[in-house]
């Protein structure tokens, strides 16, 4: 009977070490920041809704067999991940953003504090975007360009949130322009929201953020304008 209790001692004590062990393990404290660009200009895009994944593959895990680790864009096109130092891959999850997929994989060592640009093919861009406040309306200008051709213009929008945080899902108002109202890609696009619009919460307020966005054809997520803020009063 002694020799019994004496082996579940053992085991109940080599159960606690191996925890003490488990929560003094050592988290990591490196950290991956980058954007995602087109020739060096940061693509922006719907919060927190696009991501890429970053791979650890080793000798005995092939890349197809590791677990990615998800990282979230923000609307700026900015990301950050914190890591453990070592070497990984980086992809852009298919179907998930304004731009063509790409199947290229991108070398990641991670040392301390790393910084990596994530190039992507938009299909559309907005350019020299700029929001202000009309006598009764938020009133944006803006042009677009068309980088790959592969696939038409849908629409843009305009959209109005009470927060710095806005695109297609948070916004309080919005206005749109498809395609077959655009004159073209070459003079520039015009687009207002009606303040009235609003809810009475969000017009009372003394200021509100805006934004432009374009969506491609068959392509689920738009590209973004970075926020800008509209003075109320």
């Amino acid at each position: 009977m002694k020799l019994k209790i004496y082996s579940y001692l053992t085991v109940l004590l080599a159960v606690f070490m191996a925890g003490c062990e488990y929560d003094n393990y050592e988290p990591p404290k490196s950290t991956l920041t980058g954007q995602i660009v087109h020739n060096g200009e940061p693509i922006g895009v719907r919060s927190n809704a696009v991501r890429l994944e970053l791979r650890q593959p080793g000798p005995e895990y092939p890349l197809w067999k590791t677990t990615p680790i998800n990282i979230n864009i923000a609307q700026d096109g900015t990301f950050s991940a914190v890591l453990f130092d070592g070497n990984y891959k980086l992809t852009r999850v298919r179907g998930n953003g304004p731009w063509a997929d790409q199947n290229d994989t991108i070398n990641v060592e991670v040392r301390g504090s790393s910084m990596v640009e994530v190039p992507v093919d938009p299909f559309f861009i907005i350019k020299n975007a700029a929001i202000k406040k009309g006598t009764s309306t938020i009133d944006a200008t803006f042009n677009l360009q068309q980088v790959n051709t592969t696939r038409q213009l849908e629409r843009v929008n305009l959209y109005v949130s009470s927060t710095n945080i806005v695109d297609a899902t948070n916004q309080r108002a919005s206005a749109q322009k498809v395609a077959a109202d655009i004159n073209g890609l070459n003079a520039p696009v015009t687009l207002s929201v009606n303040i009235s619009s609003l809810p009475a919460a969000v017009a009372g307020k003394q200021y509100v953020f805006a934004r432009v966005g374009v969506k491609t054809v068959g392509i689920q997520e738009l590209a973004y304008s970075a926020p800008i803020k509209i003075q109320l009063k």
